[in-house]
């Protein structure tokens, strides 16, 4: 059997999405797998479309704009890396939705879920934040939750580099 496992990662464009991406990427290659990119594009709130504001879908011109962001992002964390990752088959795909559903749904055939954790600081960070949350207790794949770059203030800590957590499925 020939067949490839795929690696799904969820960025949003901020800096925080690159050592997301940057460790999907790896983790892609390290398993001989494809990486399909997943930039979720989200619907209006919740409370405009329940005070009668009516929804409205992002334009096909805001989809394209965060897609080819991602793509941007994809192409130098490649070029950062030379060609150690350029073996690793990429798709980048900007999905309308809400970030849980849109990923879960991404990943539903996927060997592995990728995403960030986002430090809101020493006790918030201890949390995982919603999606992430959501993710880790619904997908049918394994889940790696990364976490950001910080330091503490304490004087004689060590800056704490970005980690990683797998759950299995």
């Amino acid at each position: 059997m020939d067949e490839i496992g795929t690696v799904v990662v969820g960025v949003d464009g901020t800096r925080a999405s690159r050592p997301v991406l940057e460790h999907a990427l790896h983790d892609a290659a390290r398993r001989g797998s494809r990486l399909r990119v997943v930039a979720v594009v989200p619907l209006p709130e919740y409370w405009v479309a329940t005070y009668g504001m009516g929804v409205v879908p992002p334009s096909v011109e805001v989809v394209a704009q965060v897609q080819a962001e991602a793509q941007r992002m994809v192409d130098e964390v490649v070029a950062a890396h030379g060609t150690q990752l350029t073996r690793v088959p990429v798709s980048v795909a900007a999905v309308v939705g809400a970030p849980s559903d849109v990923l879960l749904a991404e990943s539903r055939d996927a060997d592995l879920l990728v995403l960030g954790h986002r430090g809101r600081g020493a006790v918030a960070s201890a949390v995982l934040g919603s999606v992430g949350l959501h993710c880790v207790l619904h997908a049918r794949c394994a889940v790696t939750v990364v976490a950001p770059e910080r330091e503490y203030p304490m004087p004689d800590a060590a800056p704490v580099g970005v980690g990683a957590a797998t759950v299995p499925a």
